[in-house]
């Protein structure tokens, strides 16, 4: 690689422990919106369009906000970033749990949340990735795992709270333990060295790149349809039978499975190469849908979920390395948070259009299929990514 961090410290361990809990903790939050959306439909009278439109904007805003917020921890590191993150993170959700019209949920849960995912997330791969040269991967994926833990316990814990406390108690609980957690992890993170070498590519270099234009189109188009069980997923199991509970544990199936697969994927990725696995990941996010499509069943269910998260998780674990074998470390978050505003614009029209096509048809169907399309579509996209820019990576690193 042309730039080479320092030899990784205990700080630099400790950094990946902070990531991971900062990424366990936001994403354990915004991946439990599933769990609130049909208390909070039912209360706002509300459809599931217009519901949907507030994780929407929350992941519009964590993936747009990404290449601020990406590019800030470059200059000042991850700490002064996470304790932005754990003020929004306990704003947002103090002032969901007050409101009484959904357009005001829009803006709190909206804001605060994705500011949150937007401060815990990028930066804390950028501080990993310039802290490990050799061992990135490995260490990429421990702290990414941390959103597959997220993931896992976020959900049902939200879906057994709101049974118990409500859903605006438990808004309160996620606020507040969520900033403490945050504030824990911002005491331990650390700032990387500065690594030597050539400096980042300028941005339009950059985006004039074969590889830019692959990776943002397919990661929108991904985008599109990897939200969609995320938001309706367990109303969707519900409406066959399953309790709420079990429905909400999907989402947390999801997240298991996304672990799993970024360990193994990682392990596969040394053998066959990071940016073939990494485009491998995309095809099978895109044919779990088939079990969504043609199941009617909770095991049919589980089945999509460990196959979504599969895909799922070695789509997030390797595109970070993917970028820094490409266009290498300096820079690295503004890169990342760069193309994650892809996934911003993604999230932000694919669950409101699933939402409209369930309100008009009457049925998950067709926006199941609608984003089995646009996971394939985001895996086609990928291809001259490794017929021109593999030989390019490899003669940069």
């Amino acid at each position: 690689m042309a730039s080479t961090p320092a030899q990784p410290s205990l700080r630099g361990w400790a950094t990946v422990g902070a990531a991971f809990v900062s990424m366990a903790v936001v994403f354990g939050v915004g991946y439990s919106f599933g769990s609130f959306f049909a208390p909070m439909a039912a209360e706002f009278g509300t459809g599931n369009g217009a519901t949907s439109v507030v994780f929407s904007i929350t992941a519009c805003v964590w993936f747009l906000l990404g290449s601020v917020s990406g590019r800030i921890a470059d200059r000042v590191g991850p700490r002064p970033v996470l304790l932005v993150g754990a003020a929004a993170l306990a704003a947002g959700l103090l002032l969901t749990s007050l409101v009484h019209e959904l357009w005001l949920g829009y803006l709190t849960y909206g804001l605060g949340v994705g500011i949150a995912v937007a401060c815990g997330y990028v930066p804390m791969v950028a501080a990993v990735g310039g802290w490990f040269h050799e061992r990135r991967a490995f260490a990429l994926a421990i702290a990414i795992a941390g959103i597959g833990i997220g993931t896992l316990v976020g959900a049902p814990l939200a879906a057994a709270l709101i049974d118990a406390l409500g859903w605006r108690t438990t808004h309160v609980v996620y606020g507040l333990a969520g900033a403490a957690l945050l504030v824990l992890c911002a005491l331990v993170a650390s700032r990387p060295p500065e690594p030597e070498g050539e400096p980042a590519l300028p941005l339009r270099r950059l985006i004039s790149t074969t590889a830019f234009r692959s990776m943002y189109a397919a990661t929108f188009l991904a985008a599109l349809g990897l939200f969609v069980p995320f938001v309706f997923l367990p109303s969707y199991a519900v409406s066959i039978g399953v309790s709420p509970v079990a429905a909400a544990t999907l989402v947390g199936v999801i997240g298991v499975a996304s672990v799993v697969g970024r360990l193994a994927i990682g392990a596969l990725a040394d053998r066959i190469g990071r940016i073939r696995t990494f485009i491998a990941s995309f095809g099978v996010l895109a044919l779990s849908f088939v079990l969504w499509l043609f199941g009617g069943s909770f095991p049919v269910l589980v089945a999509f979920a460990v196959v979504l998260g599969i895909g799922y998780g070695g789509w997030i674990a390797l595109q970070p390395t993917v970028l820094a074998e490409i266009f290498g470390v300096r820079g690295l978050g503004g890169v990342v948070g760069l193309v994650y505003t892809a996934a911003g614009f993604g999230a932000l029209l694919g669950t409101p259009l699933a939402g409209l096509l369930i309100d008009t048809t009457g049925t998950y169907g067709w926006a199941i299929g609608a984003a089995g399309i646009c996971g394939l579509a985001a895996f086609a996209s990928l291809l001259p990514l490794s017929r021109v820019d593999f030989r390019a990576a490899e003669q940069r690193c």
